[in-house]
């Protein structure tokens, strides 16, 4: 199996363009592994303190590991990439910056360490969250594919993906991603261990981790933003769409809209998915802190859809 080292400083890059060199070619179909740092990209280490943040260089923030090529992918096409394994590393951190998060100046700032094993998330801060035992819920925090032009920061997601910061894209799930130039060229980043939808603090459980996942692509068709399918807690697979923008209600109302373009698919009429959404659907502040752009998702259960109607 080819593996991708994103720990080598050659293999990431800090901003979204069409006109980075891939790192790395893949075929349509391939299973590969890649390392990934975590968000800080190696700049926060398991003996660093609250002392450490000052020393920290913001523009390496979700630094990712890429672009990977993909051979036969061509401009108009979707690339499903299926997430098959993430395994974390055995640490993580969380941190309150003065200048980050939802709350941003109302806290003083402050790194917490993780120690992560054995299913749970648990504090190694002392006298902080003592007690505390998080399921483990691994997820990427970046995926995205290059822009067709122009030049993006990492943080805000994008209607390319990025720094989505979505729980659901974790072990097991497939997301859909525009294919902008020929070969897509996709990038990797931000895991986490676990996460609340909004991320309100600015930060989940970072970590970095090895992922494997494999590639496939979808022709004739059009993505306003990233899709995916998914598991939910409760409502087993679920069909997910999202919206970014600058304003949360237009990201809920891009969200929606998006999952009435789903269940037309299915054969119903865009009054008919535009009800559907109302009764069976779950609108999420996915990310609120990755300014200047939000993310709403929705997702429906993907029996209520596929089950068979008489």
């Amino acid at each position: 199996m080819k593996e991708i080292d994103g720990f080598r400083d050659e293999n990431l890059h800090a901003k979204w363009r069409g006109d980075i060199r891939p790192i790395e070619n893949v075929y349509i179909g391939e299973t590969f592994k890649i390392s990934i740092p975590d968000s800080s990209t190696k700049q926060i280490m398991k003996d660093s303190s609250t002392k450490s943040l000052k020393n920290i260089d913001g523009s390496k923030f979700d630094m990712a590991v890429g672009p990977i090529y993909v051979k036969g992918a061509k401009r108009g096409d979707i690339l499903e990439v299926s997430i098959k394994k993430i395994e974390t590393a055995n640490w993580g951190w969380s941190a309150v910056m003065k200048d980050f998060g939802l709350l941003k100046g109302l806290f003083k700032e402050r790194l917490v360490l993780w120690d992560i094993s054995d299913g749970l998330v648990t504090s190694a801060s002392k006298n902080f969250l003592h007690g505390i035992k998080i399921p483990i819920r691994p997820f990427l925090g970046v995926i995205g594919t290059a822009p067709s032009s122009g030049e993006y920061p990492m943080i805000p997601p994008q209607h390319f993906g990025g720094n989505m910061d979505n729980k659901l894209i974790g072990e097991g799930s497939k997301l859909y991603l525009p294919v902008n130039k020929d070969g897509g060229l996709i990038s990797f980043a931000d895991p986490h261990a676990s996460q609340g939808d909004g991320e309100v603090c600015g930060t989940a459980v970072e970590t970095s981790a090895k992922v494997t996942v494999s590639i496939n692509v979808i022709r004739g068709k059009k993505l306003n933003f990233p899709r995916m399918v998914s598991k939910e807690r409760g409502n087993g697979k679920v069909l997910v769409t999202q919206g970014f923008s600058p304003d949360l209600l237009q990201a809920a109302k891009e969200a929606v809209k998006e999952m009435i373009s789903v269940i037309s698919d299915y054969g119903f009429s865009k009054d008919e998915g535009y009800v559907l959404c109302s009764v069976a659907g779950n609108l999420k502040i996915s990310e609120i802190v990755d300014e200047p752009n939000f993310g709403v998702s929705m997702s429906i259960p993907a029996s209520i859809l596929e089950a068979e109607r008489s």
